[in-house]
């Protein structure tokens, strides 16, 4: 019912800038906290950003002062930019929402995943 779609991953220098997109389509009546987590490989996969419907952003102390959340409510995207890229931020990238549709209280929705490789 709900589809979450992420776009913008790819391979860059350390130092460089990428962004990340992520589209929710479907029977969405509203979206509540949206989140971007990674997986490296070998490793969990970790919460690190998060932005609330009213816009309140929260971050791991890695990435802080170098990546922003952000969102867009009118187009039900989440964005995520990251500058000052570095080797160990290496690694898929999903997107992350709290959905509730005309037929279902809230639930948690992921995106298919994209990979950023950090190397020169």
């Amino acid at each position: 019912q709900v589809q979450l779609v992420e776009s913008g991953g790819g391979l860059v220098q350390p130092g460089g800038s990428l962004r990340l997109s992520c589209a929710a389509s479907g029977s969405i009546v509203i979206i509540y906290r949206m989140a971007w987590y990674r997986q490296a490989p070998g490793k969990q996969r970790e919460l690190f950003a998060t932005v609330t419907s009213g816009g309140a952003t929260n971050y791991v102390d890695s990435v802080k002062g170098r990546f922003t959340i952000s969102r867009d409510n009118a187009k039900n995207t989440v964005y995520l930019q990251m500058n000052s890229l570095k080797p160990e931020d290496t690694a898929v990238y999903y997107c992350n929402a709290a959905v509730a549709t005309m037929s279902r209280p809230p639930n948690d929705y992921w995106g298919q995943g994209t990979q950023v490789t950090v190397s020169s």
